[in-house]
């Protein structure tokens, strides 16, 4: 099929399709080394006294290269934030439900949690959700394939076909193909 009817089946421009990516110059690869030596060093640094301290060193070098350079690496200075741990006076403090309830049998108390993970080359998405006796685990680089009715009736139908096996969590998770992650 030609490269300008799969982009049109696909909805994407055709020029995107013929992108690559520009590589990172040597000089920004030493100046990116140096930021992430000074960084570990001085960790609350910001682009502004980076770009004094490698002044310093004689590299000529403005601030939003330096922000745009500490962007690229994921590097943030250390600064204080919000204390959000405090409530706000007045606010409705809601009960725990689940305190005094005796969980005695499967399905009935559920939990999910999603967390971002950045990795060397992108990140990864990690969804797990967890009864009173077993945890199961998605992997994946998008969530834009993981609809949450989608994912719960995939999840009813493998836990009710896999809750009574006598193996461990982490074979389940390995072994079986519905907990891995759609191709995105």
């Amino acid at each position: 099929m030609p490269l300008t009817r799969q982009a049109r089946e696909l909805g994407v421009s055709r020029g995107s399709i013929y992108y690559l990516p520009r590589p990172v110059s040597p000089a920004d690869l030493a100046i990116m080394r140096r930021i992430d030596e000074l960084h570990m060093e001085l960790p609350f640094a910001g682009s502004r006294m980076l770009r004094d301290l490698l002044r310093q060193e004689g590299i000529e070098i403005g601030r939003q290269h330096v922000a745009t350079l500490m962007k690229k690496m994921a590097i943030e200075a250390i600064y204080r934030r919000p204390n959000t741990s405090k409530p706000t006076p007045g606010h409705k403090i809601y009960p725990y439900l689940l305190r005094k309830l005796p969980i005695v049998r499967p399905n009935q108390v559920w939990a999910t949690d999603i967390s971002y993970i950045p990795m060397a080359k992108g990140f990864v998405y990690l969804v797990a959700s967890w009864t009173g006796s077993a945890v199961r685990c998605w992997l994946g680089g998008c969530l834009s394939a993981w609809r949450p009715t989608s994912a719960s009736r995939l999840w009813r139908k493998r836990w009710r076909a896999s809750a009574n096996r006598r193996y461990s969590i982490r074979t389940k998770a390995v072994s079986s193909p519905a907990w891995r992650s759609p191709a995105c």
